[in-house]
């Protein structure tokens, strides 16, 4: 037996270094995802109670990349940036995960499945996220604040432009991730970063994240409620629609990630973590389970009929169930068996290999990463 327990604790999932809460939080993020891919799930209305699963819609993305921002806080030395020649070795490393992730994406998007891979996008958030590893949790937490307020009003110009529309646009849009476009959705990340670097072990830390990530979602929806979408404000910059990237979107949809992140760090500090053991296996994998998932989709989705928009003729097989349950029980047996996920211990790898060197990697959590998809294609 006690071999056995040693053996558990080489397992990354078990490691004593990793924060159980921040797995969860991305278990519970891809499980949205494949809820608002998979489901036929009615746009939320905050008046209206009977469509608040409508919930998954855009913030499970958006949950995703303010958990990336979190790793990336973590694995530039957490509460004390790294500096120096390791802070040079997570930064290069860095960019070797960002251009590897963005192939991974193009690679999925060649399964011509309707879905908006996010990935390429992610890598552009990387990039950008690697010019500001030094920062300490207060600069970081300014800048998110200034990028979320500041950047939705750019942001819907350039979204009028024609360019996109045009095939040039189009592949750019893709190359790029556009439909998350990192001039507003790098706040997400720096606020991750900066909930990072206020040391997630700290009792107090949990707390103040769901308690501030709660007022500000609360916030959002009053805001959208009251305002949104009125003539007097127009409805590009005002609304907090899902992947609007409006403002009361990165408001209240920001805000709830914090709240998750938060509230999943203090349930792990309970026994309930053994409870959620299936989903933070999940959560310490979510690339290689967002990789499987678009893979499974392009292998099993039936043959295209005249007239049929093939994302309904997908959920007409009602996948979501099989998919999900298949996903949760091939993750659990890898972390415990195995370890990391394949496609984040290869990217790892991979960039240890290319950039040699000692760097911070808390938990082993460096090539964690949460995608998700777009609004008329996968997630709504």
């Amino acid at each position: 037996m006690p071999g056995w327990g040693a053996a558990l604790r080489q397992r990354s999932l078990f490691s004593p270094s990793r924060i159980d809460g921040v797995d969860l939080a991305r278990g519970l993020a891809v499980i949205g995802m494949l809820a608002a891919h998979l489901l036929v799930i009615p746009d939320l209305d905050w008046t209206d109670p009977t469509t608040y699963d409508g919930l998954v819609h855009g913030r499970s993305s958006i949950l995703f990349a303010t958990l990336a921002g979190v790793s990336i806080g973590l694995i530039s030395g957490g509460r004390r940036p790294v500096s120096g020649p390791r802070l040079a070795t997570v930064r290069l490393r860095l960019l070797v995960r960002a251009a590897a992730i963005w192939v991974v994406g193009v690679v999925l998007m060649l399964l011509a499945v309707p879905v908006y891979v996010i990935l390429p996008a992610y890598a552009v958030l990387f990039l950008i996220a690697a010019a500001v590893l030094p920062l300490r949790a207060r600069s970081l937490a300014i800048a998110a604040v200034a990028v979320g307020v500041i950047a939705p009003f750019p942001q819907a110009a350039i979204d009028a432009l024609a360019f996109w529309s045009t095939p040039a646009g189009d592949d750019l849009s893709n190359a790029v991730g556009w439909h998350y476009p990192f001039l507003t959705w790098i706040a997400f990340v720096l606020a991750g970063m900066a909930a990072a670097r206020c040391d997630l072990r700290r009792p107090v830390t949990p707390v103040l994240l769901a308690f501030v990530g709660a007022g500000l979602a609360v916030a959002g929806a009053v805001l959208d409620v009251v305002w949104g979408g009125s003539e007097s404000f127009g409805e590009t910059v005002w609304t907090g629609q899902a992947h609007s990237s409006g403002l009361f979107e990165v408001i209240g949809s920001g805000g709830f990630a914090l709240l998750v992140i938060g509230a999943c760090i203090l349930l792990c500090r309970t026994p309930l973590t053994w409870l959620a053991l299936p989903l933070r296996a999940v959560g310490s994998m979510p690339l290689t389970a967002y990789s499987a998932q678009i893979v499974v989709w392009a292998v099993s989705r039936p043959a295209p009929e005249p007239g049929t928009f093939e994302l309904d003729a997908y959920r007409a097989l009602e996948p979501f169930w099989p998919m999900t349950l298949g996903i949760i029980a091939a993750c659990t047996l890898w972390a415990v068996l195995v370890g990391r996920g394949p496609l984040e211990a290869g990217i790892d790898a991979l960039a240890r290999l290319i950039v040699p060197g000692v760097a911070a990697d808390p938990g082993g959590s460096a090539a964690d990463r949460g995608v998700s998809p777009r609004p008329d294609k996968l997630e709504r």
